[in-house]
């Protein structure tokens, strides 16, 4: 065997259950199970929300209650969705902090296992990490505050910046968008706030690291990130929760806005347990020249329904989606993208590769809409799927809809197996079949992983490595 695989073995061993831990426990605040309103004044009251907080939290409640489950998609996987089974706020009462020293222990811990403060030492502009249902530590570097960039969580966003936050906040994605997007909007707690002034470019990524310690919970953080014109910046987070007997629900919205020439990228790396629920609303929109990018990789949880879109509003936008999904034993990634050519000589790319493993079932799910009364629009979309067993499943669904003759667009998806042949060729070469698996699987995804930061593609490979670890037989 190889020194290089040798590495990457243990490498991949040392992070096996990485986030397969938890600390008892310790709720100053707790609304108790179910949802009604009742449970949105404790959340409003304990939070201290603005009255018309208040009141959209309570509007959207009437709305989530109105709407039923998804009846196509996934939809027979929600059934195991007990929504009384759930508790929909949980907090230690501590507050946000700016030193590290201040965070409480077992949080500290946590994030310190997980890598949190040395990734913000090493590459990070700014941090945020959430535990269930509140921020414990926010963090920009002041050179930024200097420049006006505002990165703090979603509560004290509506409240310290109410003229930004509230001129957006709901406008990309209405509370009726669906089910989910109005439960988030009657729950919502945590979540980022970014505003980014105008012609500043943020060099260096803020992160945000979404943690789930506590059983039969729902985090329902909520995200806002603002692009003023000519400005730029790179947003990544990442999720991990401990393997519960019980469903977990994480259902998040994310709202992207793009002003003028500005450009927002977008990345997260998933690493949920397979207990979670993962239910996410994302959608951006970008104005004239803007440039949206989505770049998701989703390993992982028992469900996931995600389709990241972006609204090219402007003449020139441009919207883009990258992902990668890997579903393995008893999981389902259902996952896609949204696009929506609103205005003349928009472009749209979306690139979609996903691997299943075992019995584990990927989709490909993607809307692409091009109205009559435009002009010169483009449309790239790629869907390219890895099955790795004869049990494996995969699906792929692209919806795209061009009205009028002055667009163009190209549509191509594949689907294959690890050939026998190649296996047999890297044995040959010293390796076992199952590092001769992993190796096949991370040259599939490594056009796209390339995507990733360093920092981030390194992780992603490991996870793939640990993913397929006794996959094959």
């Amino acid at each position: 065997m190889s020194t290089e695989v040798q590495t990457v073995s243990k490498i991949a061993k040392e992070k096996d259950d990485i986030g397969n831990f938890r600390f008892p426990e310790n709720h100053k605040f707790d609304a108790g199970y179910g949802l009604t309103e009742k449970t949105i004044d404790y959340i409003s009251d304990v939070k201290d929300d603005p009255d018309w907080v208040r009141a959209f939290r309570k509007k959207a409640l009437k709305v989530f209650e109105s709407k039923p489950m998804p009846t196509h998609w996934a939809s027979h996987d929600l059934d195991n969705i007990i929504f009384e089974n759930i508790r929909y706020y949980l907090s230690s009462g501590s507050k946000p902090t700016r030193s590290w020293d201040e965070v409480p222990q077992e949080m500290k811990e946590t994030f310190e296992r997980l890598g949190i403060p040395e990734q913000e030492r090493k590459f990070l502009a700014g941090v945020e990490a959430q535990y269930d249902s509140e921020a414990a530590y926010s963090n920009v570097q002041e050179v930024l505050e200097k420049q006006g960039v505002i990165f703090v969580n979603s509560t004290e966003g509506l409240k310290e910046h109410p003229e930004i936050f509230k001129k957006w906040f709901g406008k990309v994605i209405p509370t009726g968008d669906n089910k989910f997007s109005a439960l988030n909007s009657a729950t919502f707690s945590g979540g980022s706030f970014i505003y980014v002034p105008p012609g500043v470019k943020v060099t260096h990524p803020l992160q945000a690291y979404f943690r789930i310690n506590s059983e039969n919970f729902g985090q329902f953080e909520r995200t806002l990130i603002i692009c003023d014109e000519g400005s730029e910046v790179v947003y990544m987070e990442g999720c991990t929760a401990p393997k519960f007997e019980t469903s977990t629900l994480h259902s998040a919205v994310v709202e992207l806005v793009a002003m003028k020439d500005a450009k927002i990228q977008y990345i997260t790396v998933q690493n949920w347990s397979n207990n979670v629920f993962n239910l996410v609303t994302k959608r951006g929109l970008a104005h004239e020249n803007a440039e949206i990018r989505w770049i998701d990789c989703n390993i992982g949880s028992r469900l996931t329904m995600k389709y990241p879109g972006v609204v090219m509003k402007g003449k020139g936008a441009r919207g883009e989606v990258i992902s990668i999904a890997l579903a393995n034993d008893g999981q389902h990634q259902d996952t896609g993208a949204k696009m929506v050519h609103a205005a003349d000589n928009t472009t749209s790319n979306v690139v979609s590769k996903s691997i299943s493993v075992g019995t584990g079932r990927s989709t490909y799910r993607g809307q692409v809409h091009i109205p009559k009364h435009l002009k010169g629009c483009k449309n790239n979309t790629e869907c390219d799927a890895l099955l790795i067993n004869t049990n494996s499943k995969t699906d792929t669904y692209p919806a795209i809809t061009v009205n009028g003759n002055d667009h163009a667009t190209q549509h191509e998806a594949s689907v294959s197996q690890v050939s026998e042949d190649m296996l047999f060729y890297m044995q040959q070469r010293g390796l076992s079949e199952g590092e001769a698996m992993s190796l096949a699987v991370n040259g599939f995804v490594n056009d796209l992983v390339r995507e990733f930061p360093m920092e981030y593609s390194v992780e992603l490979k490991r996870l793939i490595e640990l993913e397929m670890e006794g996959s094959v037989g």
